[in-house]
């Protein structure tokens, strides 16, 4: 028995071996399904990674100002009487208050 001519014999002279290796072929159609077409392909999981890195970023910033503003209220708890005089001009009843205005802050 002759064996039939295969008409891709010259085409498949050119493609190496290991290229044509079934496991090889699965794989790399493993790969290539995975980075086009499926939902959690490769492009979409790199951009919830840079939304997931920026939103750590916030938190810290948001976390930093929270610590900063909890630091000002309670110095605030502490000098209570010192910026009521100082903002308010607030004073006790047996003293008197003056106010001295620089000529600058009168012009501004």
């Amino acid at each position: 028995m002759a064996m039939k001519n295969n008409p891709f014999e010259p085409i498949l002279k050119f493609i190496p071996l290991q290229l044509r290796n079934r496991y090889f072929l699965i794989v790399l159609l493993f790969f290539v399904w995975m980075f086009f077409f499926d939902k959690h392909r490769l492009p979409i999981q790199m951009n919830l990674q840079n939304t997931v890195d920026e939103l750590e970023e916030e938190k810290d910033f948001y976390s930093d100002q929270i610590d900063h503003a909890e630091e000002e209220r309670l110095e605030l708890e502490i000098d209570k009487e010192k910026i009521a005089r100082e903002k308010y001009f607030m004073k006790r009843p047996n003293e008197d208050v003056y106010i001295i205005v620089d000529e600058d802050d009168k012009k501004n």
